[in-house]
This record gives structure tokens, C-alpha cells and sequence, in this order.
């Protein structure tokens, strides 16, 4: 089984919201950072949004600041991403990663990622 399964996408017009989960599964929040990235159509996969229980810090990019909100339920090893205001340029395949990488602050990097889930589509029409 995937350490990581991720859920929650589907179409939406823009101005609407969605919650994107990710179930971890065998991994320790204290010891890996879990984020989101997205990858919209030609685009590169960019890092959204994470969150490090080890050194006590939640990340969100300035593309998406103020309107995505990254959360976790450590009862039920679950990682959310609220997404409002969505905007056409939030299309694309969300995924959800870890890393037990020190890297620092901020969000780590694709090359930084130990495992990746299966992405969900999100598709927002204007």
C-alpha cells in the first residue's frame, strides 16, 4: 500500500473552495515534514504547502497565501488543504509527499521528496 493517498479533487468554478486530504500511512509526523505540490497543464510540479511537526512550522507559497490552508488531524494521520478563491490557474494534479530531510525552513523540494502519493485532478473553470 502507498504510504500516502491523496483525495478530494473535482471540478469547481472559480471563486469556490474544495479540501484536498491526504492519508499517511506508517510515518511519523515527527519525523516527516508532509506537503503538497501541484503540477498544472505544460507546467513544472511546485511545492504549495507543507507542514513539519519536527521543527514546528507550516509553509504556504505566495501564490496561494491567504487562500489555501494547510492542516493535520495526527489522530487520524490525516493532511488537509483547504483551497479557496480558487482561480483557473489552480488547475492541475495535486499530490501529496514526505520528506524526512533536513531542509530547512520554508517548503522542501521535489528532489527532496521520499514519498509521493497518487495525484488528485483539480479542475477550476472560469
Amino acid at each position: 500500500r502507498s504510504r500516502l493517498q491523496a483525495f478530494g479533487g473535482g471540478l469547481v468554478q472559480a471563486g469556490g473552495s474544495l479540501r484536498l486530504s491526504c492519508a499517511v500511512f506508517g510515518l511519523s509526523f515527527d519525523e516527516y515534514a508532509i506537503g503538497w505540490f501541484r503540477q498544472g497543464p505544460g507546467l513544472e510540479r511546485e511545492g504549495v504547502s507543507c507542514i513539519n511537526k519536527h521543527d514546528g512550522f507550516t509553509y504556504t507559497a505566495p501564490s496561494v497565501k491567504g487562500r489555501f490552508t494547510i492542516s493535520s488531524d495526527d489522530a487520524q494521520n490525516m493532511v488537509y488543504l483547504q483551497m479557496s478563491s480558487l482561480k483557473p490557474e489552480d488547475t492541475g494534479v495535486y499530490y501529496c509527499a514526505a520528506t524526512a530531510e533536513d531542509y530547512g525552513m520554508g517548503m522542501f523540494g521535489v528532489d527532496e521528496v521520499h514519498y509521493w502519493g497518487k495525484g488528485t485532478e483539480v479542475t477550476v473553470s472560469s
